[in-house]
């Protein structure tokens, strides 16, 4: 062996232990924190890319990484995954974190985990990443209009969304939404689709380009709204004045309701009127974003003088 090879050997004999090392850091340690906050700016910047392309969506997961990902601000991600089988300590510390951030929680079976992240060591939490920064309903409402006197002048057209279930549907009415010029968009936190890889590839990108707030309450959301000056339309096949006889030209907040099941009760109850699609085919219903497309256009149109 010549002494350029033994010189090469004896290197690689010498590093090993410590490039081995490197690759086994323990992630409770307090040192990781650091590539924590890392792998938390570096997973944002590619579940974006990923989400525009149509890819799958991306998860941040680890103990340290999403501990500082809360710690920060939690408008990217759509949800936290917690495994069962995660300490009671740490699961409090995060649920405290994610609540302070209205972030919703969902418990899962460690399985679901180790399917999302295949060959990942995830440490029992995950957290799901949106490829949009949600608004505060406070930041969303004053960047539009933040005075009564500028809400009645201006006439806003806001969309709230109660419980649609289907991210394809959740993009395609976001995409329609941009197109009729709606000025924001406002979806429930909890049992509802979130804007994903899926949603984000329907919308053609569009939900970069409308400002989109989450709620803890669509009930308290609406009774803001009325307090600010909209008048909250709601759509129902069931309605006996049809979205041609009403008047659009105001401040509007429309509800759009579940695939299945419509509006709820309770928030069918808080609007100020409600319209219906009249429909002279052999037809029982329409998909919710196709209903909340022509509900859209024609409140555009009636809102827009004829050229």
């Amino acid at each position: 062996m010549n002494s350029s090879s033994e010189h090469a050997r004896k290197w690689w004999i010498t590093r090993r232990p410590v490039l081995f090392c490197q690759s086994r850091r323990n992630p409770e340690n307090a040192r990781d924190r650091d590539s924590g906050r890392d792998a938390y700016q570096f997973m944002q910047r590619r579940a974006r890319k990923k989400a525009e392309s149509g890819q799958s969506a991306e998860y941040l997961s680890g103990r340290n990484a999403v501990r500082e990902a809360l710690l920060g601000d939690v408008s990217r991600f759509n949800k936290l995954l917690l495994s069962k089988s995660v300490s009671e300590p740490f699961s409090r510390e995060v649920r405290a974190a994610a609540g302070k951030g209205d972030l919703p929680v969902q418990t899962v079976p460690p399985q679901k985990l180790d399917r999302l992240l295949p060959g990942v060591n995830h440490q029992g939490v995950a957290l799901s990443m949106s490829p949009v920064s949600y608004r505060s309903i406070h930041d969303l409402l004053t960047g539009i209009a933040p005075t009564l006197g500028e809400v009645r002048s201006r006439k806003p057209m806001l969309l709230i969304l109660d419980q649609i279930q289907d991210p394809h549907n959740l993009g395609a009415i976001i995409r329609t939404a941009v197109a009729v010029g709606a000025a924001g968009l406002i979806l429930p936190n909890r049992n509802a689709a979130s804007v994903n890889a899926a949603s984000m590839k329907t919308s053609a990108g569009t939900a970069h380009r409308i400002p989109i707030a989450r709620a803890g309450s669509l009930s308290a959301v609406i009774q803001e709204l009325k307090e600010r000056g909209y008048w909250i339309v709601g759509s129902d096949t069931h309605s006996d004045t049809t979205i041609w006889e009403t008047d659009w030209d105001r401040p509007l907040a429309i509800v759009v309701g579940s695939e299945e099941k419509g509006m709820r009760k309770g928030i069918a109850g808080q609007c100020d009127f409600i319209v219906s699609i009249p429909l002279c085919g052999d037809v029982e219903s329409l998909n919710a974003s196709v209903a909340a497309g022509i509900v859209l256009a024609a409140a555009a149109r009636s809102r827009v003088p004829a050229p």
